[in-house]
């Protein structure tokens, strides 16, 4: 589950930028958060999904010390790099090896800051 301060912005960067679906919504007005969108490459029964949330009133998150980043396989980082670019997402790191290996990887940086790594499918 991310919290974001803005869900629309956050389902149009997953959506639009990212390529993935609102897989299902819901909203818990007795407990002051509006819907919870879950969003996915596919059914959740068969992937993985993120949960958006959105607190009443709260619009930015103190990110911890505990969180990393959210990591996608791409076929080619460079290529997606260039198409997030092009859509209005922000690369944080450009595609290259990781420190000390082979894997190719890129940084991204979603609307409220959570970084989302790109590792390049192996051949």
């Amino acid at each position: 589950m991310l919290g974001v301060g803005d869900l629309q912005r956050s389902i149009d960067f997953y959506t639009h930028i990212l390529g993935m679906k609102v897989l299902r919504q819901s909203e818990n007005p007795e407990y002051k958060y509006t819907p919870l969108a879950f969003v996915g490459y596919g059914p959740e029964s068969e992937n993985s999904v993120l949960e958006l949330t959105y607190n009443w009133g709260t619009e930015k998150y103190d990110m911890g010390t505990a969180y990393g980043h959210i990591a996608l396989e791409v076929d080619n980082a460079a290529d997606a790099c260039e198409r997030i670019r092009n859509a209005g997402g922000k690369v944080t790191r450009e595609t290259g090896p990781v420190k000390g290996g082979t894997t190719v990887i890129a940084f991204i940086e979603d609307p409220d800051g959570y970084k989302v790594e790109l590792i390049e499918r192996h051949s």
